[in-house]
């Protein structure tokens, strides 16, 4: 791969706070979008579309904070807007005028280039139309912006009218244009479409070409490559996707396929390996839970299950991965499961820490538990936490048998030890319910009784364990419950069936789940709970006593 550094040769333009913004359940604040802003120039991208300004309030001021406070190292600040409307001097367009004084040194104009929307949406001419995009190009370009061109409902409209769709593409670059952006605004199109399509507009205006590809048809990423393919230099996406409807063309999966496919630096060499951790971040930002399933930067994007694919990553990864996790940020993950083998428990232990090949009587046993527990209802694949803990005790157990040293794992006994606890349910006269749990255990050799209440029964036993054990383990007053999900398993029915409680526990900088099978939800919750908490301890560096 060339490591030279991204020119003007080709563009990677963002639009996360625009058109990626426009998603349902996304509401930024303008703090929030100048650290997006900050996340995407650290990443490197060339191009970052901030809004509207003049047209949105808050987008004005985005771009007068964005001046201010941002010192960009790569990117270039973006405003968006529309050529001006019919029958007005491009110099009298309030919102024409509002684009040049943003201070943006760049702006991209949306300009219709569908014959039907002209007429009915516009209600103006086709002549007219192109003279307003004529107009407002040029205006821009004498008030020393450069200008992109976005051509919405472009590929639909060249369906429609084909030559109507080109004489847009050749009025825009004409009056100044740097790029003419091919727009799936309603996101229909397919790859094989899309390629010939730009190839077509390309060898027939000689202009420079760009695509910007809603993801309606699930092809966005493709659409986008199929361009590249086809011509096109300029590239607009957003972070994780996101945009109206089902979203846009992904920024990370078509950096990454430009820059480690196509052996095309797009952005700086060094910051491929930021990838995932930027594509987390902004997740963060926007209140959404980072896609686990997304590509190069999702949890399981290079996740393992199988114990075919297992064995087969043990001799070389690459058998079964298409890249190194590294280069974008990621890493392998082996995944315990009921198909789980040797090479998958040999592969999970070693990404924990432990060196556990050439002892196979202890792998077979770990095998054999995982799945007898797997066939009760218990998944380690959710709960990494819970299975490091069995790994552990039969780590232990091996060693103790054989003479070994005990403390060598420091997976002997246990923090606490559980003698007993309740959780009571009182139903009010007035509807209300109180919710409140005992619990006793022994801790450092002291046996220790504690109440607590809470929203419910899960709830309660959480707070009265806590009060039992946080004068004992101060190290548990960082940790919290941070997600809780119940399902119910096949099997039975109704009341009857077994209950699987899964637990995600942070301290504050990361995350570990667990997991506890029963048959009814409070000792599932409890099971979960336990390790949660022991799991927490042992990261905390504390050594058991019990």
């Amino acid at each position: 791969m060339t490591t030279a550094v991204p020119d003007d040769s080709f563009h990677v333009f963002d639009t996360t706070l625009r058109d990626g913004a426009q998603r349902e359940g996304i509401n930024l604040t303008v703090s929030d979008k100048l650290t997006i802003a900050r996340h995407l120039d650290e990443f490197g991208v060339g191009f970052i579309e901030g809004g509207w300004p003049g047209a949105n309030p808050r987008d004005t001021e985005f771009f007068e904070r964005a001046q201010r406070e941002i010192e960009f190292r790569h990117a270039q600040l973006v405003a968006f807007g529309a050529t001006r409307k019919a029958g007005v001097r491009a110099a009298d367009d309030a919102q024409l005028v509002a684009l040049a004084d943003s201070g943006a040194p760049v702006v991209t104009l949306v300009a219709k280039s569908h014959d039907r929307h002209v007429e009915l949406a516009l209600r103006t001419t086709l002549e007219e139309n192109l003279a307003m995009i004529r107009d407002s190009v040029a205006y821009l370009r004498e008030r020393g912006r450069r200008v992109f061109v976005d051509c919405e409902h472009f590929f639909d409209g060249y369906q429609d009218n084909p030559e109507y769709a080109k004489q847009v593409v050749r009025t825009a670059y004409g009056a100044g244009a740097d790029v003419v952006v091919l727009c799936d605004t309603n996101g229909g199109m397919l790859p094989a479409r899309v390629h010939a399509v730009v190839r077509t507009v390309l060898n027939d205006t000689g202009a420079r070409l760009g695509v910007h590809a809603q993801d309606d048809t699930g092809c966005a990423v493709a659409n986008t490559l199929a361009a590249v393919d086809a011509g096109a230099t300029h590239v607009q996406c957003t972070a994780n996707g996101y945009g109206e409807r089902v979203g846009n063309a992904n920024l990370f999966p078509v950096v990454a396929a430009l820059q480690l496919k196509y052996g095309r630096t797009v952005v700086p060499p060094e910051a491929l390996p930021e990838m995932t951790r930027i594509s987390h971040a902004i997740a963060e930002v926007v209140n959404l839970t980072p896609a686990t399933h997304q590509p190069y930067v999702g949890l399981s994007a290079f996740a393992h299950k199988g114990g075919l694919h297992a064995s087969a990553i043990k001799v070389d990864p690459d058998l079964y991965q298409h890249i190194d996790p590294e280069q974008v940020g990621n890493s392998m993950r082996m995944l315990v499961s009921d198909m789980a083998g040797r090479a998958s428990v040999e592969l999970k232990g070693k990404e924990l820490g432990y060196d556990l090949a050439g002892d196979r009587e202890l792998v077979g046993r770990i095998v054999d538990r995982v799945k007898t527990q797997e066939l009760r209802g218990y998944t380690y694949e959710a709960a990494d936490a819970s299975f490091e803990l069995l790994l552990r005790e039969e780590v232990h157990r091996g060693r103790t048998a054989t003479g070994g040293e005990a403390g060598a794992t420091a997976g002997e006994g246990r923090f606490f030890r559980v003698e007993s606890w309740r959780a009571i349910v009182e139903d009010r006269p007035d509807g209300s319910h109180a919710n409140e749990a005992t619990v006793r255990v022994w801790a450092k050799g002291e046996r220790v009784v504690a109440t607590g209440e809470g929203n419910g029964p899960v709830n309660a036993l959480d707070r009265a364990l806590r009060v039992a054990l946080e004068g004992v383990y101060p190290e548990l007053a960082r940790m919290e419950l941070v997600d809780y999900k119940v399902r119910i398993l096949e099997g039975r029915h109704g009341t009857e069936s077994t209950t699987r409680v899964l637990i995600s526990t942070s301290d504050g900088t990361t995350e570990w789940s667990t997991v506890g099978v029963a048959d009814n939800v409070i000792a599932a919750s409890w099971q979960a709970l336990d390790d949660a908490y022991t799991y927490g301890l042992l990261r905390a560096g504390l050594t058991p006593t019990e």
